[in-house]
């Protein structure tokens, strides 16, 4: 039966004053109290218990225990299964004894195991330049189809092979158009024919009929590059007009080793953009020859001259005076051996297979007796030898042309070079940029400034056929 605890108070309720826990009475109870508790019988006393502190959290048993060693738990006294029954602590890590053993040690990875290795990056997929160069580098030796890029649009199909094949003589280039080896979409191609972008180009095999690459030399790039600087008349960044020297070829031929389409090299600049060919001049024509720095630009310059939004003046030294001093030529021109790149050309009937019209507005600036004169041009077209052989087709051809003058028949003053005496003046176009027009004249090449000077012409002297039509 439990107990009820003793409730405070005076003796005999087990306050301060009771006995109770110390042992029995000494003497008989004494008061009214005496009589309760006699009634009753005495209390029986509790034993002695051995006092081992106050009591403690099982988790704070547990941490104790946490700090011990295996020696000194043998000398403390076991838990209690009171205490055992306790809420379990949380999980502690203890400190392993001395005696145990310990866990064994890892085993290290091997290095040695073969492993899978990982797949190599994607090599980037080569640029349009990286791959024009590398088929400009070894040539197709089988047949190859080209496809026209959006910045090739209008440009002619030989002047895109020569693009594209820098190494190919351009004569092999007019001989592979005119044995029709070359298709548009699968059409016999001409040499006038002008691309749109998307086309298919079939190209014959032409690795047996390429020329070697130059090698690549800093001495001579350097030398070049300052060549072709010291002619320029105007640049700006999409374009530059060059002085072109009489008797350097605009492009490389047969025999023709130094060429400005080769000289252009020079200046190719870091991203690989080489100036650009837009359009040509006869080799022994001299002045103003325009060079686009950028395809867009070339692209953009090469449509001014088809859409004959470019104007271009020539002066030329003839022989003879003509009657009429200023008129207009109007005929169709063909070559006399279309077999040749560089034929002559010669007049031809409307409809004769091969002929193109041509137009030339002309007027006599200045004359030298009944001998010479002195002629401005402006062609409307743009014909091979045009200006030339409409200069032959009036009577005055062009002093020191080979294959239109007859020096045997005509005798020169002293001090005239037999030399052509054909200048590109000037040229008006729009900025491929802007749209705003450029105007650049060159000056007269050296021969020509000799003979001015011995005629008494004045180069500043006003030039009547700038108010020519337009068309």
């Amino acid at each position: 039966m439990t107990q009820k605890p003793p409730h405070r108070g005076g003796p005999g309720k087990g306050g301060r004053g009771s006995s109770a826990g110390k042992g029995p009475p000494k003497g008989p109870p004494k008061g009214p109290a005496a009589g309760r508790g006699a009634s009753r019988g005495p209390r029986p006393a509790r034993p002695e218990r051995a006092r081992t502190g106050p009591r403690s959290s099982a988790l704070d048993a547990a941490q104790r225990a946490a700090q011990l060693r295996g020696d000194e738990r043998d000398a403390r006294q076991p838990w209690s299964p009171v205490d055992a029954e306790a809420p379990a602590p949380a999980k502690v890590r203890l400190e392993k004894s001395r005696t145990e053993k310990p866990r064994a040690e890892r085993a290290p990875r091997r290095t040695d195991a073969p492993r899978t290795p990982a797949a190599p990056a994607a090599a980037p997929a080569p640029s349009r330049r990286e791959q024009r160069a590398a088929a400009s580098a070894t040539l197709a030796s089988g047949v190859q189809t080209l496809t026209v890029e959006p910045d090739e649009d209008g440009m002619r199909v030989d002047r895109f092979l020569t693009a594209r094949f820098p190494q190919l003589p351009f004569t092999r280039i007019q001989s592979l158009v005119r044995k029709g080896e070359l298709r548009i979409d699968g059409k016999r191609a001409k040499s006038q024919d002008r691309l749109a972008p998307g086309q298919s180009v079939r190209v014959p095999p032409l690795k047996l009929d390429a020329e070697a690459p130059r090698p690549r030399n800093p001495v001579r790039d350097r030398d070049d590059a300052e060549f072709v600087r010291s002619l320029i008349l105007y640049e700006d960044q999409d374009m530059m007009v060059l002085n072109k020297p009489f008797g350097l070829a605009v492009q490389g031929g047969s025999g023709t080793v130094r060429h400005v389409d080769g000289l252009l090299d020079a200046l190719t600049g870091p991203d690989g953009q080489k100036p650009r060919l837009v359009h040509r001049l006869d080799k022994d024509t001299a002045g103003c020859l325009i060079v686009a720095k950028t395809r867009l630009a070339a692209s953009t310059l090469a449509k001014s001259f088809r859409s004959r939004a470019a104007r271009k003046i020539y002066w030329a030294l003839t022989a003879g005076v003509p009657k009429v001093r200023q008129g207009r030529v109007s005929t169709y021109l063909v070559k006399d051996e279309p077999a040749e790149a560089d034929a002559r050309m010669r007049v031809a009937k409307h409809g004769e297979e091969g002929a193109s019209h041509a137009l030339t507005y002309y007027a006599m600036v200045d004359q030298a007796a009944q001998k010479l004169s002195w002629i401005s041009f402006k062609p409307v077209t743009g014909r091979t030898h045009q200006l030339r052989a409409h200069a032959a087709h009036i009577g005055h051809p062009i002093v020191g042309d080979p294959k239109y003058f007859d020096v045997e028949n005509w005798a020169l003053p002293g001090g005239i070079q037999n030399r052509l005496h054909l200048l590109a003046r000037r040229i008006v176009i729009p900025h491929p940029r802007t749209g705003r027009p450029v105007d650049v004249s060159a000056p007269l090449p050296p021969h020509m400034a000799q003979s001015w000077n011995l005629l008494g012409f004045d180069a500043a002297r006003y030039d009547p056929v700038v108010d020519a039509p337009e068309d």
